[in-house]
């Protein structure tokens, strides 16, 4: 059987031009593709922005600092809570000490102007503009 076609070409370079077609299509869609993902790599950090998402390392780092303030709270609840504790040991209320007597000893200790000697319109270090 004879290498040539119907057409008088040798049917080695007719497959030698379909390769360098599909050779040049096949680098056109590389192209194209690379092209696709940059499209929608751009599309996704664009609504990554929108989303306004945080990174992985501030989201740990933001964990780590509400755990240290966690455990702060924790500490100081119970340093109040020991404060609390010795400050009832120490104060027990006396027998003579009634809620009367309490609310007049506070009621003493904040006196109005009047009270305590001065009018309203005087001039005193704690108020100098007279009010």
């Amino acid at each position: 059987m004879s290498d040539t076609g119907s057409g008088g070409r040798r049917r080695g370079s007719l497959f030698d031009d379909l390769a360098g077609v599909a050779g040049g299509a096949f680098s056109a869609l590389a192209g194209v593709r690379g092209e696709v993902e940059a499209a929608a790599r751009a599309q996704a950090d664009a609504m990554v922005q929108r989303l306004d998402l945080v990174k992985r390392e501030d989201l740990d780092a933001a964990m780590e600092l509400a755990r240290r303030a966690r455990e702060a709270q924790e500490a100081l609840e119970a340093r109040v809570a020991a404060l609390e504790a010795k400050l009832a040991t120490q104060a027990a209320p006396s027998p003579t000490a009634t809620p009367e007597s309490a609310t007049m000893a506070a009621a003493e200790a904040i006196q109005p102007p009047q009270a305590a000697g001065v009018t309203p319109g005087e001039k005193t270090e704690a108020t100098p503009d007279g009010v």
